[in-house]
């Protein structure tokens, strides 16, 4: 659930309102709700079957094989994650600058500055040896779901029923424009929602992991998505749609308006802290998966390196540093989020579901320990919904997504010549 929110929910609530003009923005939750649900069906079914260190990089081994096509697509989901990584951690540093700007007003290239500088602190402190950050851990839930509870019951005296429930039918009818922008704004809400399947990366270290993992997947899920949908549908009963839309730091203005600046200022040390938190966890954990792939030969070599005293990866963790803090100077952070969703849609969750789908018919005297009620239908509104985002989403970010696998599969292919030649 820590990993889930981060700084997600507190910078995607005025986009997602902006987009569906008032409280329609929670059929975005909804959606993105139902999403992960179904998709937690796929991962926990892989969860539970191959509960070891690595989750996508596994599972698309395990599900596509280990002829030189199988390979492909574990070598695509690392691939991809050397580019989406840092887009992850860019996300973050910019809506750190975002929510900074409440304390300290701060301009365009002053936001720059600091979501630069911040990622580059982050890479100092984490160029060492350090083997866990997990003390940190329940402090940081308290912190989260403290904040959220925080906003939620704070807004019950001054709560509008009628203004957070304004369901109106769009001027030009439920059209398709309607559809691509539920499309739009449920991206945004499932870029909050990202993280209920990061127990599988953990499978090795979990107990029981064939009823625990998807217990933590199911479990991590609702409780995230009543905090969603309260803090939204709070939000909508006490600010005006327009003011949420258009707010930089929407968290900050909901509580000016209900007590004032000081308070204000302390519900956005908080989100400060969430992402702080947040983004040296994900800096950390995506730091070491090239290095692990590249470790098993299935990823560049280089990737593999490790420091020569303090040994932890640090070409890997350098890279990933590297480009996210040249992305966190080069995009907005609409367009980050989108690419982030959209460049891992068709690799690693429609793949995946995919591959369990076809893991059923091909294989079925296997045992799984845990099976997904009413297969496939899970599996099957899982890719619906996926593609439907995909196809929602501008043409330039789908050009992008397929622009990646593309390269990749060239990359694929000249490592695996290169292979071949020195064998």
């Amino acid at each position: 659930m820590i990993d889930m929110v981060g700084i997600g929910p507190f910078i995607t609530i005025p986009f997602i309102v902006g987009l569906l003009q008032g409280p329609m923005s929670l059929l975005a939750w909804l959606l993105g709700a139902l999403l992960a649900y179904m998709d937690g069906m796929v991962w926990a079914e892989m969860g539970a079957k191959w509960p070891e260190a690595g989750g996508s990089y596994v599972f698309l081994q395990k599900l596509f094989g280990n002829r030189k096509w199988g390979r492909l697509m574990p070598f695509l989901f690392i691939w991809q994650t050397s580019i989406q990584a840092p887009l992850v951690v860019a996300s973050g540093a910019i809506g750190f600058a975002q929510y900074l700007s409440f304390l300290i007003p701060l301009g365009d290239v002053e936001k720059k500055i600091v979501s630069g500088s911040l990622i580059i602190l982050l890479i100092i402190l984490l160029y060492r040896n350090i083997k866990s950050i997990g003390k940190i851990s329940v402090l940081l839930w308290f912190i989260t779901g403290g904040t959220i509870l925080w906003l939620i019951f704070s807004g019950i005296g001054h709560f509008s029923a009628a203004q957070a429930f304004d369901f109106h039918i769009p001027q030009d009818g439920f059209n398709a424009l309607f559809f691509i922008a539920v499309g739009q704004a449920s991206l945004k809400a499932v870029y909050s929602y990202l993280g209920y399947y990061n127990v599988c990366h953990l499978g090795a270290e979990i107990k029981d992991p064939a009823k625990n993992i998807p217990r933590s997947i199911f479990i991590s899920i609702t409780g995230i998505a009543l905090l969603y949908l309260g803090m939204q549908t709070t939000i909508l009963g006490v600010l005006p749609w327009q003011t949420v839309a258009a707010s930089d730091f929407v968290v900050s203005t909901y509580f000016e308006h209900i007590y004032n600046h000081t308070v204000a200022q302390v519900a956005t040390v908080l989100v400060l802290c969430i992402a702080l938190a947040s983004l040296f966890s994900v800096i950390l954990g995506y730091s070491r998966i090239p290095y692990a792939a590249a470790k098993n030969g299935d990823f560049f070599a280089v990737f593999a390196k490790v420091h020569p005293r303090h040994h932890f990866p640090h070409v890997s963790l350098l890279a990933l540093g590297g480009l996210a803090f040249v992305f966190s100077l080069l995009f907005k952070m609409k367009e980050v989020i989108t690419a982030i969703i959209v460049m891992r849609i068709l690799i690693q969750f429609v793949s995946q579901a995919v591959g369990v789908i076809l893991w059923h018919y091909n294989n079925r005297s296997d045992e799984r320990p845990y099976t997904m009620p009413l297969f496939p239908l899970p599996a099957i509104i899982s890719i619906a919904i996926w593609l439907f985002i995909l196809f929602s989403s501008e043409v330039v970010y789908i050009a992008f997504a397929i622009g990646i696998i593309v390269v990749g599969t060239v990359l694929y292919l000249l490592k695996e010549r290169n292979t071949t030649v020195q064998k």
